[in-house]
């Protein structure tokens, strides 16, 4: 599972300003306690500093090291349950003024050895969630949402099958993919007119696999060039950002990349999409693509190899009725 290096920075930020908010509010209700009872200071003082005075004597003495603990845990006990009894006296929980790490598996680290712990990955999920929600209506486009009455239910004499049927389908095979995204590399190919639901059943398929905690990009394919653009040409964007935005692209577990076919038609945005395409194919990353271009309109505008591609290793889901948007001002 690929994580997006720039949102997990984000995380770890959050995750390390969430610890430094817990350790000022206990040092202040510290304080406040040791006002309330000055008896609360002196004991914390005698617990901190009674393990090395007292190994440091038994020692200086030449005395038995293993009774000395033996010693020092049972004045430890002591002044700990004095201090249990004045603090919950004061109306506060025992460990209220400890400073105790929100996550015991990993110490509020963020890692446990090499891997992320499930802490980090809680506030990386928000994090790609934030960010997925700049362009998507990631609560409002569920599958669920979906309807399918503003398909038309009149059956095609040549197909046997009405496009509320058909779209019903598509449904369910956008809800299978994103239910079973596993991240080996399967890639859909939706194309239909404008209006049909195409951007709907994408950011619904962004929406269930990001829950499951894969990294997804979505991308429209107008900035998706433009980002290459801005690193080919450094008068057109700050190039550092954009190649970060291009590792991103070529690395997330999922990128949905929509509209294509909207970008300028030229030599340089067609090696653009290639290059996406062909890189995540070969690295066996997931892309879904939507499209209002036909298989006759990819074949024409793009080269073979793009036509080959999308034809042969993506699953195409065809899209059919009436603009949706017009049928929803015509209510």
């Amino acid at each position: 599972m690929a994580l997006d290096g720039r949102l997990l920075r984000r995380a770890m930020d959050r995750l390390e300003e969430d610890r430094r908010r817990r350790e000022t509010h206990t040092a202040e209700l510290r304080q406040r306690l040791y006002g309330l009872d000055p008896a609360l200071a002196e004991l914390d003082s005698r617990i901190q500093g009674a393990a090395a005075s007292a190994m440091d004597l038994a020692l200086r003495r030449g005395e038995d090291p293993v009774a000395a603990m033996e010693k020092l845990q049972e004045q430890s006990l002591q002044l700990q349950k004095e201090r249990t009894r004045r603090i919950v006296g004061l109306g506060y929980p025992e460990h209220c003024i400890d400073d105790l790490p929100a996550c015991g598996r990993c110490g509020d680290r963020g890692y446990v050895g090499l891997e992320p712990c499930e802490c980090l990955l809680r506030l990386y999920r928000e994090e790609q969630r934030r960010e997925l929600s700049k362009l998507l209506d990631l609560n409002g486009e569920r599958f669920s949402a979906f309807q399918l009455k503003y398909y038309d239910d009149q059956k095609d004499p040549d197909t046997g099958i009405s496009p509320r049927q058909h779209m019903e389908l598509v449904l369910l095979a956008c809800r299978r993919y994103a239910e079973t995204f596993d991240g080996k590399g399967s890639n859909l190919f939706l194309s239909g007119g404008p209006g049909l639901g195409k951007t709907f059943l994408s950011a619904c398929i962004a929406s269930v696999v990001s829950e499951q905690g894969w990294s997804v990009v979505y991308e429209t394919a107008v900035n998706l060039c433009s980002r290459y653009e801005a690193v080919r040409f450094t008068q057109r964007g700050d190039p550092e950002e954009a190649e970060q935005d291009i590792r991103r692209y070529l690395q997330c577990d999922l990128l949905i990349l929509d509209d294509l076919g909207m970008e300028r038609d030229n030599g340089f945005t067609v090696s653009v999409i290639y290059e996406v395409i062909n890189a995540r194919l070969r690295s066996g990353k997931s892309t879904v693509i939507s499209s209002n271009l036909s298989a006759e309109d990819i074949s024409s505008r793009y080269n073979p190899q793009i036509a080959s591609r999308l034809a042969g290793e993506y699953e195409n889901l065809k899209f059919y009725g009436r603009d949706i948007r017009k049928l929803k001002k015509e209510e």
